[in-house]
């Protein structure tokens, strides 16, 4: 039985970590369900991943800058919400590309489409 190279090991888990932060992140429109009473956020960021990780930290932490949802968060406890993508963009192999219109609209489409407004979400009408 032969050892393994420590310094391989090591190599791999450079480039693991290197192709990690070159991969390009999923772009997209993301929401947070209620459960308990059908209310959901929708948004729309470049890092739809990161977006709904920061969502919840906030939600935790209780400084969320949605009053309602936040009310509503520490109300029903945190086993009664989702968090979920809705939607991506792929990536563009143009070096200049901003996805943020394409983004908004992509937005504006599901706000349209769930219109969680009111007694049914915690968007703002625009």
């Amino acid at each position: 039985m032969t050892e393994a190279d420590p310094n391989r090991k090591l190599s791999t888990r450079k480039e693991l970590i290197r192709a990690y932060k070159e991969a390009p992140r999923p772009m997209g429109v993301y929401r947070v369900r209620n459960t308990a009473n059908g209310k959901s956020l929708i948004g729309s960021w470049r890092d739809v991943r990161a977006r709904l990780n920061r969502q919840k930290a906030e939600l935790k932490l209780g400084i969320h800058k949605n009053a309602e949802l936040l009310a509503d968060w520490r109300n029903y406890g945190p086993d009664a919400f989702v968090f979920e993508i809705l939607d991506t963009l792929e990536p563009q192999d143009d070096p200049y590309y901003d996805p943020r219109e394409d983004l908004q609209v992509l937005e504006a489409l599901w706000l349209e489409k769930l219109q969680p407004y009111g007694d049914a979400g915690y968007n703002t009408p625009t």
